[in-house]
């Protein structure tokens, strides 16, 4: 149950929250909520992957 729950997090990220490795961030100088989003995206990863 909970992994099909992260599954669906995780296809509702890619919909709508921007992928940074496409526009090429520098991780030094992303702002707070752009590191949040990308830390956001890997727990959801994580947990979907388990």
């Amino acid at each position: 149950m909970k992994k099909k729950i992260f599954k669906a997090l995780s296809k509702l990220n890619k919909k709508f929250l921007p992928s940074y490795t496409k526009k090429e961030l520098d991780l030094r100088k992303a702002s707070k909520v752009q590191m949040a989003i990308i830390g956001w995206k890997s727990w959801v990863t994580r947990n979907s992957l388990d």
